[in-house]
């Protein structure tokens, strides 16, 4: 099994069985990312280095809007799109296996944790893990110290609270705060430029 059929499997939200020859793969898929973000966070690099070994991690290009401010920590990288005007600040942990997303013009806060992986809840299986994919709209904020737990989605223009667990979808233009995390109020979109 390659890269592209291991990402297939998770994509479909397929479990990956503990011991099996598909969790083998994901520990080695893993030692690439883990050397990737030590490089990425070793030390300064200019943010034209900085898109240069992200876009090595998730395996492609990109946008020159793209930003980051290390550290950044993921246990895959494969598994991540990310579209333009994007800034990623300090301290995030992606785990992407089930796949993450983020739309054009997001802000993600400091120690931002995005997981896309769930253990089975019975003691006996709990090393069986079952991917779900994470989607952050346009425009989305994200605040310091947030959370977001596998299968969620969030609504373009939306913002999520610093320090909330996000646990179920977030609709456009809302905020959301506490844990769980539930809707604060609407925001109301202003005609002017």
């Amino acid at each position: 099994m390659d890269i592209h059929d291991f990402l297939a499997h998770l994509n479909r939200g397929e479990a990956v069985e503990g011991g099996s020859e598909l969790h083998k793969l994901m520990h080695t898929i893993s030692q690439e990312a883990l050397k990737l973000t030590a490089e990425l966070n070793g030390h300064y690099h200019s943010p034209e280095k900085i898109r240069e070994l992200f876009s090595k991690l998730i395996g492609k290009p990109v946008d020159n809007t793209f930003s980051l401010f290390p550290p950044f920590y993921s246990d895959c990288g494969k598994n991540i799109s990310v579209g333009k005007n994007v800034f990623i600040n300090s301290g995030c942990r992606f785990q992407d296996q089930g796949g993450i997303t983020i739309g054009d013009g997001v802000l993600i806060g400091h120690n931002v944790v995005l997981a896309t992986l769930n253990h089975d809840i019975n003691p006996r299986k709990r090393s069986t893990m079952y991917p779900a994919h994470i989607v952050i709209g346009k425009n989305v904020w994200i605040g310091a110290n947030a959370t977001v737990v596998p299968g969620v989605t969030i609504g373009d223009g939306a913002v999520v609270a610093a320090g909330a667990v996000v646990t179920k979808d977030v609709p456009a233009n809302v905020i959301v705060g506490g844990v769980p995390a539930k809707i604060i109020k609407s925001i109301e979109i202003s005609q002017e430029n």
